[in-house]
């Protein structure tokens, strides 16, 4: 794991330091507060993308969705807690 592109969620808090203690290199974070933040592409040196779903509207989740699609990056939505995100890192780790 390398690179990460985490949607939504005003501030990650400590969840960033988490995350690179979890295996990431590189994390970047998007807000989605802006309306035109469904016209951002996933840039391609990005890994795997995590949707915090309780900060994000509808139709954002639904673009990121299918960018993410569309260029073969793994998704993964989850709440804005470390045992939310901490699960599905979890549940990857089983899956290598």
């Amino acid at each position: 794991m390398s690179s990460l592109l985490v949607v939504g969620a005003d501030h990650l808090g400590n969840i960033t330091d988490k995350l690179k203690n979890s295996g990431f290199k590189e994390i970047i974070h998007l807000d989605g507060r802006k309306v035109n933040m469904v016209k951002r592409q996933i840039p391609e040196h990005v890994d795997m993308v995590f949707v915090m779903t309780d900060y994000i509207n509808h139709n954002l989740a639904k673009v990121i969705k299918q960018k993410a699609k569309d260029q073969h990056k793994p998704i993964y939505f989850v709440k804005r807690s470390w045992s939310s995100i901490q699960s599905v890192i979890q549940q990857m780790e089983e899956v290598r």
